[in-house]
């Protein structure tokens, strides 16, 4: 019932989705050039042979189904298409995708845009990472026979309240779902009691994830032009955090007068508003993403492009990661702890919430609760270089407690793998 109305009302509802979505392209949440893709009209052709469709929502997902991508198109030899819903998301594939795969923007979930995208692309098998369930992708999908498998499924204390509330929704749309991979034990036994028919645990696929990538002419360039400085990075921020980092760095700098404060925020279109606001503040800031010069005056280096966190965190062996303090969920602790740095959060890490408790109880890393925490935790990494090098540590080795999680998913994947290709009919 409930679903059938929400089919009804993604249909009737045409002109606010076309001008909620109008809205976005405007201010720059989706892409003009791409923008058929968001309506099932596909921009590219279908490879011929088996295709297994890949669906992440974003920049995280997407990096941390990047090992099993690679497999499939290259152990595997099966295309894979790939599809997320942001742009950043999308600018990201674009770098890092391997041969063999392909990326297009998810359908929005109207109905006859979900069928003319499965219309054109007519998988032969559907992985559908952590969290996302569209309703109308999802049971369009299983309606045409398309085997689907839920990787490294996460459901959130919000997630299954919500669920639990709407249980003859959720088992219909985990109904379609032929294999459900937990990505904690926690998340696993939550799937089952939300009626996934067939669930498993191997671990989390962000364990897997590769180091992030660095061009080390780059790194070697950067870190000579510093000459020593000492420097801290505030990582993946989002809006308030770049005034907490800044407030830290006024703090510290007297003691510390050549100190520099590197700020990655997550999204590199707000570099121009966080350079303003930080400079009125009286900081010399230096934007990246506009070539300024790093001098001896620089304080806030803003690192406001794509795709060099890499560096950053190569660059500081100190790193708070952001939308933890000022935002809700946290960002990927692992990236920083996978190359050795003292790693940092806030109290907010809800899309992280295992791994954040784990390190954190191995003295992997640190929780601050607010700016002054945050202060002083890095107050004491900068005066104590065997800290640095002993959390640094500690990090690293937590990163690589799941080494055999790939292993493990693809073992559970493998009888899927190994199905004939499938012939889809149009609007079967």
């Amino acid at each position: 019932m409930i679903l059938g109305l929400y089919r009804l009302l993604t249909i009737l509802g045409t002109p606010l989705i076309t001008s909620f979505l109008k809205r976005r392209l405007a201010h720059g949440k989706e892409d003009r050039h791409r923008f058929g893709e968001r309506l099932g009209i596909a921009g590219l052709p279908r490879p011929a042979g088996r295709l297994i469709w890949l669906h992440a929502a974003s920049v995280g997902e997407s990096v941390s189904m990047l090992p099993v991508i690679e497999h499939l198109v290259t152990q595997a030899e099966q295309t894979v298409l790939v599809t997320t819903g942001t742009v950043t998301s999308a600018d990201l594939m674009a770098k890092r995708l391997p041969n063999g795969a392909i990326h297009q923007y998810a359908p929005v979930d109207r109905l006859p845009w979900v069928r003319r995208f499965l219309d054109h692309w007519r998988p032969d098998l559907a992985l559908w990472a952590e969290s996302e369930f569209w309703p109308n992708l999802v049971t369009e999908t299983a309606d045409r026979s398309i085997p689907m498998i839920l990787l490294n499924g996460r459901v959130s204390d919000t997630s299954y309240a919500r669920w639990s509330c709407l249980p003859g929704v959720i088992r219909r749309l985990l109904s379609g779902f032929v294999l459900c991979l937990g990505q904690t034990p926690t998340d696993t036994q939550r799937l089952a009691a939300l009626g996934a028919p067939k669930v498993s645990f191997c671990g989390n696929l962000k364990f897997a994830s590769p180091p992030l990538p660095v061009d080390d002419a780059q790194l070697t360039a950067l870190a000579d032009s510093l000459n020593g400085r000492p420097r801290w990075l505030a990582a993946s921020t989002h809006d308030g955090e770049e005034l907490i980092a800044a407030e830290t760095h006024r703090l510290l700098a007297a003691a510390h007068p050549r100190l520099l404060t590197i700020i990655v925020p997550r999204h590199p279109k707000r570099g121009a508003a966080i350079a303003e606001q930080l400079g009125s503040l009286g900081l010399a800031v230096r934007q990246r993403s506009i070539c300024q010069e790093i001098d001896e005056n620089c304080g806030i280096l803003l690192a406001d492009t794509m795709g060099e966190l890499g560096l950053f965190m190569r660059l500081a062996p100190i790193v708070f990661m952001g939308k933890s303090l000022a935002g809700q969920g946290g960002q990927n602790p692992l990236e920083p702890a996978r190359l050795g740095a003292s790693v940092m959060f806030g109290p907010h890490m809800g899309n992280f919430q295992d791994i954040a408790q784990r390190m954190c109880a191995v003295g992997a890393a640190e929780r601050v609760s607010d700016v002054r925490a945050l202060t002083e935790a890095v107050r004491l990494r900068l005066a104590d270089a065997a800290l640095v090098a002993r959390t640094g540590a500690m990090a690293r080795t937590f990163a690589s407690t799941e080494d055999g999680v790939l292993d493990a998913v693809l073992a559970e994947l493998q009888p899927w793998l190994a199905t004939p290709t499938r012939h889809h009919h149009a609007g079967a």
